[in-house]
């Protein structure tokens, strides 16, 4: 019978199905108590009983604003800035007598800026709404009316009875009642729940299994008591009451939301848990409000301004407290032309206290322009614009699946450029999810021509020469054209026993036996396409895919399965024959065992069992005669090891009649024991019959990393970027994928930190969680304290480390009392992996190390359970991969590849990094050296309150002739072109120390702006106020002062601005050149309004200052006075003093691109010389 007719294959009857035992643990008896009083009524959600719980809807929603809340949380996120808040002040006071303006030239850019910034937050919610809005109105078949009929996901309700199809994703957490197999297994792939592409089993219970048709469920009615919500992945209790009999529950019966159905014609499932209550989505975080490090010093340098603010107006104050003081002497007025007698409290000698205080008001208001109001809007512009260029760059398209990257906000793009750790899942991420058989031993020989990355780089470093594998093979054009056709799961070449060859070779019998083992060994299922008759086989994990593959192209293909049997197509004597084996037990695969047996009987009545396993237990288990090829394959698998490939030993043994029925009866027993010592009895009664094996061989199959991920990695490495791997894969397959993508090395010391041993285990047996959860603390702990011991004592040498730590370890080291412990150990080792790790622990992993380092941290992921690790990290990069989209859409950043992260990091991140900190210290530095020549001119007047400038010279001077050159700043400098960033990953140190943005380039910014302000206002005032302006004799007024300081401040900040780019487009020419010129044609145009509206600009542009070359002459050397320090100071700085761009940018004009280590600058040489150390002895060592 063919294998695809369910009704004849009961799985069951051949598996041991240890991890499918009725539970009989004491937590069951909690059902109904706190934590454990969830009700369902199954198959009637409409119960009145199941109504008055009001459990969740189904309904799942990531954004991070809703209709109801988007007015005062975006709001609130605005005015959490203290420019803004302060604006809003300012804005409220200026409808009062004490402003020294007009109200509506601080409201009206006050409102632009906090409406574009809230409307680009809402524009990027709503996409984040629109891929809800998709995964909400997903179809699924619910019954209802006595049929299954369509409806939407987010209809779904507690209890509801649900049909899932093949390869569909379950919608909720759905307790599983039957499937379209009649012992009701089915297969689940759990890729966005833990990452792991291989399939899981789940069991459902006989006494449900028969419901196969959708008429069974007319009848059906079943109550569900189980645990409340909660995010453990890997445990459910609960009780299943049918036809009033109990049925305790494990995690078996239970299908998680967003896992998919493999496998599996269909199945049948309850609802139990909904939208936000499903494991899932316990495991994800709220979308965090993400700030990045420069924003949040940007605040403190605003405080700092306050600051600054503050003291020059009580100063002021002060100072014209005391001269309105002296104005009254002995009942006269000394200023008697301010006729006191007619103000307001604002000057008033008789009350010079209350003056004083309100000249303080005016003064916060006056000297206000201190503070940047167009700074954040200018800020959100430039990162919309540098997001737009992120998703518009071709070298990180992939155009295999058609996917840019993506920067899904633009908060964050600053940070890119100062990551200093990266905290990457490894499946779906580092890997393309599939396995290639490539190399294999049997009996002492090694086969596989091809060479693995690891190897293609072990030779490059090496000088070995490669083999040209085009010329070793002797095959016949024809034959070589069919090798060399694209199979996936088999890259494996070797002319001997490829195309039949084999038999020719000595050990022709042996490789017989252990193709024959690859072909029969297995849980695979074969699937054959109707329209084309290509073979295809589904199996639990890709490399029991790949083993089944390689069998087949080798000779031996495995096309049938029965209840009982397996059939083979095997060339015999050149001819295609038919072979059957009985398939009569099958010991499955577990982490403990680390190996998988079947017995089977052949056509002449012999009786083997079939091991594949992994060589720590294999190895032991061999017959204790003479192995003749034993340590040859031992050498293999280390050379195996080396080249990063996963390696399985073959072997092999015959029964007796006599022997096998003895040990069938011990192992039927214990499969049907309910007792809680029933794993312990079917691995006894295993380990009884899996000894005296035969060695075959071995295999080597290649967990198939992304194009460029080990290259990726040297690079990130060799910029001083630490990488963190959290996985969910077991231990073995972890460190192997490490060596793969060179975050291990040879040579490199492992601290190893796992609670498989012995006195463990033996505990875990017993059952006792007090005591387990003691001796496992203690055991971390102890394990800990090693591994620091090891660092300490190889401090003086420079030996490499990597922290290797298991999930159940990790739950222990993240305690509060372990955890600085465990976080010292981790940050002294070179690499860390944490293997087994739930989405939690990711998560929690990551808060640790982000608040513990205080450096920013990247979290790169692609499932599902990625999502909390993505959302707790600075910085989240999904991978845009082949299945869901769950990490994208908690992502700030998508990209396709891994290998995507080192342009998006060393060119992109060190861009926007420099781009954004130039453009704040630049922004500072032209409001202070605008604000300060209102206080100078304040101080010249008395502190009357009299602003230097028109009104709208003030408004203006922020949003038209300053703000368009900084923003082309922002967008378009460069430093280094891409090229350079990539062969100088070095570069990228500059973000991660904050070199460019630091409190001593701030303040020098800072300092050059009151600088600047004194130069512009001392000299236009000094060279003007004695001598007459114009050629009628009259001398300067307050009218022209006010044009030519205003001129020469727009003239210094543009030049300043011309000064500090280092690429220049004509963009940038056009946007410093055509401020400037705006700034004429402005006052020229305004100056013709009626004096009602231009004051103090009326004609004063066109009929004094343009006529008077004085004019132009001050303003020229106004200019060239202000910019000669800022010059000299670069001047020297660059000569003597270089950073490392400066350098390389140097360089590159000698025509010489090779920068040493001792040009580096001082405050970096140190660091990037150790780094360096630290890759040439990783590189020695492998």
């Amino acid at each position: 019978m063919v294998f695809g007719k369910h009704d004849k294959v009961q799985f069951s009857k051949i598996y041991s199905f240890s991890c499918f035992r009725p539970s009989t643990r004491d937590e069951h008896g909690q059902i109904g108590q706190k934590g454990y009083s969830r009700v369902v009524y199954c198959n009637d959600p409409d119960h009145p009983e199941a109504v008055q719980f009001r459990y969740r809807s189904n309904y799942v929603s990531t954004t991070k604003y809703t209709a109801v809340n988007f007015l005062p949380k975006s709001l609130f996120e605005q005015f959490r800035r203290v420019a803004n808040m302060y604006f809003l002040v300012v804005a409220c006071v200026s409808f009062s007598p004490l402003a020294p303006f007009r109200a509506s030239s601080i409201l009206y850019p006050l409102m632009l800026v906090i409406g574009a910034t809230m409307a680009k937050e809402g524009i990027e919610d709503w996409r984040r709404r629109r891929q809800d809005i998709k995964a909400n109105n997903r179809k699924i078949h619910v019954y209802r009316n006595n049929s299954f009929s369509e409806s939407k996901w987010k209809d779904l309700r507690v209890g509801d009875l649900v049909k899932v199809y093949k390869d569909e994703y379950f919608p909720a957490d759905l307790l599983l009642l039957s499937s379209s197999y009649p012992d009701g297994i089915c297969y689940v792939e759990t890729m966005n729940l833990d990452g792991e592409t291989n399939l899981k089993l789940k069991h459902a219970f006989d006494v449900t299994a028969s419901l196969h048709d959708d008429n069974s469920f007319d009848q059906f009615k079943a109550v569900v008591k189980c645990e409340d919500p909660n995010e453990d992945l890997y445990s459910f209790i609960g009780n299943l009451s049918y036809n009033n009999e109990p049925h305790p529950l494990s995690i078996k019966q239970l299908l998680l939301r967003d896992s998919k159905l493999r496998n599996t014609e269909y199945v049948y499932g309850v609802v139990i848990f909904t939208g936000h209550d499903t494991k899932v989505m316990k495991n994800a975080t709220d979308p965090p409000s993400k700030r990045s490090k420069i924003e949040r010093r940007m605040d403190k340098i605003i405080y700092i301004l306050f600051s600054t603010l503050i003291s020059i107006s009580f100063i002021g104050s002060i100072f014209f407290g005391i001269r309105t003081n002296r104005d009254l002497n002995h009942g006269s007025y000394g200023r008697w032309y301010l006729e006191p007698s007619r103000t307001t409290a604002l000057y008033d000698p008789e009350r010079p206290a209350l003056a004083a205080l309100l000249h303080f008001l005016t003064g916060l208001m006056l000297y206000g322009y201190l503070i940047p109001i167009s700074l954040y809007v200018s800020i959100e512009m430039v990162k919309v614009l540098q997001s737009i260029f992120i998703n518009q760059d071709q070298d990180m398209y992939h155009e295999e699946t058609n996917r840019p990257a993506r920067a899904r906000t633009s908060n964050l793009n600053e940070e890119l450029g100062q990551v200093d750790t990266i905290l990457s899942d490894k499946t779906g991420t580092l890997t393309c999810n599939s396995m290639e058989f490539v190399k294999c031993s049997i009996a002492g020989v090694a086969y596989g021509r091809g060479m693995t990355e690891v190897e293609l780089a072990l030779a490059k470093r090496k000088n070995i020469e490669q083999p040209d594998i085009s010329n070793t093979s002797s095959t016949s054009n024809d034959e070589i054209m069919n090798s060399g056709k694209s199979i996936k799961g088999f890259n494996f070449r070797d002319e001997r026993i490829m195309n039949g060859q084999w038999v020719n070779e000595f050990h022709s019998d042996i490789i017989q036996k252990f193709f024959r083992v690859l072909a029969i060994c297995h849980t695979a299922i074969p699937d054959v396409n109707k329209e084309t008759g290509e073979l295809t086989y589904e199996a639990e994990s890709p490399d029991e895919a790949a083993f089944v593959i390689a069998a087949r192209e080798i000779g031996f293909e495995f096309f049938q399965r029965t209840q009982t049997s397996i059939y083979l197509h095997e060339y015999e004597n050149g001819k295609k024959v038919d072979r059957s084996y009985e398939l009569l037990n099958m010991i499955e695969f577990s982490s403990a065992r680390k190996r998988m047996s079947v017995i089977v009987r052949n056509a002449e009545n012999q009786l083997f069992l079939l091991c594949k396993g992994a060589d720590s237990v294999i190895f032991e288990r061999l017959t204790k005669n003479s192995q003749p090829f034993e340590n040859e394959t031992r050498n293999h698998i280390n050379m195996y090891a080396e080249a990063g490939l996963r390696t399985l030993v073959i072997a092999y043994r015959p029964l007796d009649e006599e022997e096998y029925k003895a040990w069938e009866q011990e192992f039927f027993k214990a499969k049907t024991s309910v007792s809680l010592d029933r794993d312990a009895l079917v691995d006894a009664a295993a380990d009884k019959i899996e000894r005296d094996l035969i060695l075959l061989g071995a295999t080597a199959v290649e967990d198939k990393l992304q194009k460029g991920v080990p290259e990726c990695i040297e690079k990130l490495a060799n910029a001083g970027i630490k990488i963190w791997v959290l996985t969910g894969d077991m231990m073995e397959t972890a460190i192997n994928i490490g060596y793969a993508c060179r975050l291990l090395v040879q040579g490199m010391t492992q601290i190893v930190i796992t609670l498989d041993s012995p006195d463990i285990i033996a505990l875990e047996k017993l059952n006792d969680r007090a005591a387990i959860s003691k001796a496992s603390r203690e055991s971390v702990k102890k394990q800990l304290r090693e591994g620091r011991s090891q660092l300490d004592l190889a401090k003086s040498s420079s030996g490499l480390f990597a922290l290797i730590i298991d999930g159940r370890s990790l739950t222990y080291a993240l305690e509060q009392n372990l955890e600085s412990t465990f976080l010292d150990v981790a940050i002294d080792c070179s690499s860390v992996i944490c293997c087994r790790s739930s989405p939690k622990q990711k998560a929690l992993v990551t808060k640790m190390v982000k608040e513990g380092t205080g450096k920013t941290t990247l979290a790169i992921g692609d499932g599902a359970n990625d999502v909390g690790m993505l959302q707790e990290a600075d910085i989240g990069v999904g991978i845009s991969g082949v299945e869901g989209m769950q990490a994208v859409m908690a992502s700030d950043f998508a990209i396709a590849q891994f290998r995507f992260l080192e342009r998006l990091l060393l060119v992109h991140g060190h861009w926007c990094y420099r781009r954004i900190a130039m453009m704040i210290c630049y922004f500072f530095y032209k409001n202070i050296a605008f604000g300060f020549t209102l206080f100078w001119f304040e101080a010249h007047a008395s502190f009357s309150g009299q602003p230097a400038y028109n009104d709208w010279y003030m408004s203006f001077y922020n949003v038209f002739f300053t703000s368009l050159p900084v923003i082309a700043l922002g967008v378009f400098d460069q430093d280094v072109s891409a090229r350079l960033c990539l062969k100088y990953p070095l570069l990228y140190q500059e973000g991660v120390q904050n070199i460019l943005f630091n409190w001593p380039r701030i303040l020098g910014w800072m300092f050059n702006g009151v600088l600047s302000s004194m130069i512009i206002f001392f000299i236009c005032k000094n060279s003007t106020i004695h001598q007459a302006f114009r050629q009628d004799g009259y001398v300067i007024d307050y009218e022209i002062l006010g044009v030519l300081m205003y001129s020469c401040v727009v003239w210094t900040v543009n030049c300043q601005m011309a000064l500090s780019i280092n690429y220049f487009t004509w963009i940038q020419h056009f946007f410093i050149w055509g401020s400037i010129f705006f700034w004429y044609v402005f006052l020229i145009i305004y100056g013709y309004l009626t004096p009602e509206w231009s004051t103090t600009a009326y004609r004063v542009f066109v009929e004094a200052c343009a006529p008077s070359p004085f004019f132009w002459m001050t303003t020229l050397l106004v200019v060239v006075s202000t910019l000669l320090p800022y010059f000299l100071y670069r001047a020297f700085q660059t000569r003597f003093h270089p950073m490392y761009h400066d350098e390389i940018q140097r360089r590159r004009f000698e025509g010489c691109e090779v920068v040493t280590p001792s040009d580096l600058p001082g405050r970096v040489k140190d660091k990037m010389e150790h780094l360096s150390e630290r890759m040439r002895h990783s590189h020695r060592e492998i």
